[in-house]
């Protein structure tokens, strides 16, 4: 099985981000309307959502619906107010050096998958990151140093609220520090329980748990995979080795002091890459940020392919994966 990876960059939504909307519209519009479009909110309580709790945002809004085409269903997808379930592995930490540097890996369902590194300069703010239905973001960077990256929370509750991937895109582009970005964590609702990872240059970080039934919670914890405090999703976290994962970084991190580049390859061997391709759960990259100079590493177990937000390079790579049909779980 082989995944494109695309480098794109477009200060301003235009004709490129139209191109790859279009490439991916079915896809899109058939899982967004694919539990049957009266369980999805209308455009306008869509609207009403994202003008109450990211009214910044309103303007690139609206100039992505209109690049792709300003149709109903589009203009609700890009919303990602109230959108179907969706289930991730994933994990993620800060490394104990001195330098801020924050790795993840993320495990999904390959064919769900955008594998677009996008850089945008969308209000004079500068962006790059892993898309998630183009306007979200699964991690990434902004030009103030700010670092995000989300793994799901291990919970089966569902609410009204936002895509956790369309809240990392707000924080990136609405702020600069880390009290600010706390603030969108506690004030935004996301519609499931998610774990959100976020570094600054000076390396000051945390990690907040979210959910759609209980308030936002702020930790100090330097990693996070999939649960939150405790094991709330048993069937989850054994399919995933959600605790196992867990408690290998934390025994790097706390007994096995190592290299940046150590500690970064350890995320492309088991526990933490996983090959369960079957079951929606391998691993389909680690990224590997770095906030000092606005970089990242985008890493495979016999690649690397490097970007910088003030020196962003365009292209593609091929990735090739493992025949997930015949491959166990880790």
């Amino acid at each position: 099985m082989k995944l494109t990876f695309r480098a794109v960059e477009e200060a301003e939504p235009g004709q490129k981000l139209s191109g790859l909307f279009s490439e991916y519209r079915t896809a899109y519009l058939n899982w967004w309307a694919g539990e049957g479009l009266s369980g999805r909110p209308t455009y306008a309580e869509c609207r009403r959502a994202l003008s109450a709790y990211m009214p910044e945002i309103m303007g690139v809004y609206d100039q992505l619906c209109a690049s792709v085409g300003g149709g109903d269903l589009e203009a609700r997808f890009l919303s990602f107010y109230c959108p179907p379930r969706y289930l991730a592995g994933c994990s993620q930490a800060i490394w104990q050096g001195r330098e801020p540097l924050l790795v993840r890996n993320y495990d999904y369902n390959p064919s769900a998958f955008d594998a677009v590194f996008l850089k945008t300069g969308w209000g004079g703010r500068q962006v790059m990151g892993t898309t998630d239905g183009l306007f979200g973001l699964l991690d990434g960077i902004n030009d103030a140093g700010l670092t995000v990256s989300l793994t799901f929370g291990g919970r089966r509750a569902m609410g009204d609220g936002f895509g956790v991937p369309l809240i990392l895109r707000y924080i990136l582009q609405t702020c600069s520090a880390l009290d600010e970005a706390e603030d969108v964590l506690r004030r935004v609702p996301c519609h499931m329980s998610y774990n959100v990872t976020v570094l600054d240059r000076a390396r000051n970080f945390f990690t907040a748990y979210l959910a759609p039934d209980r308030p936002t919670v702020i930790t100090r914890a330097a990693v996070a995979t999939n649960h939150q405090e405790r094991v709330e999703w048993t069937s989850h976290a054994r399919l995933t080795a959600s605790v196992e994962r867990e408690r290998f970084l934390l025994q790097r991190l706390t007994l096995h002091p190592e290299t940046k580049e150590k500690f970064t390859g350890s995320f492309l061997k088991p526990p933490l890459y996983s090959l369960a391709f079957d079951r929606g759960f391998g691993t389909l990259y680690t990224a590997a940020y770095h906030p000092c100079d606005l970089s990242v590493e985008l890493l495979w177990p016999d690649r690397v392919w490097r970007n910088k937000l003030g020196q962003f390079e365009t292209g593609h790579l091929g990735v090739d994966y493992p025949d997930f049909q015949r491959q166990p779980l880790p």
